[in-house]
């Protein structure tokens, strides 16, 4: 087994669910922090989804109206990702959030 340490950046350019992180096969990943910034001159909302590959499904696991310039952890806790599962992220106004995934895989 080995544990790499990544980060996955992102740039919403729209406003659509935007994948921003895809779990590798036959690997485990830990999803520690997804920092998010809101540089819009007003409120925006944010959400963060995950879609389980094994049930076929999406679920939305943060949800926030953050105010204009400010900054939010998007894993309240660790957040674990199995192969093939989708972590996805949209917001209200394109062009101005922006962040990083910071994450652990392990491979088996």
């Amino acid at each position: 087994m080995a544990n790499t340490y990544k980060n996955a950046f992102f740039n919403l350019t729209d406003t659509t669910l935007t994948t921003v992180y895809t779990c590798p096969a036959n690997t485990t990943a830990l999803v520690k922090t997804i920092q998010i910034t809101n540089e819009h001159s007003g409120n925006n909302l944010v959400e963060v989804h995950i879609t389980d590959s094994s049930a076929s499904a999406t679920f939305e696991v943060f949800h926030a109206t953050m105010a204009a310039g400010t900054t939010e952890n998007g894993a309240v806790g660790t957040l674990i990702l199995e192969a093939g599962d989708v972590l996805k992220i949209q917001t209200a106004n394109a062009n101005v959030v922006e962040g990083t995934v910071g994450l652990i895989e392990i491979d088996f």
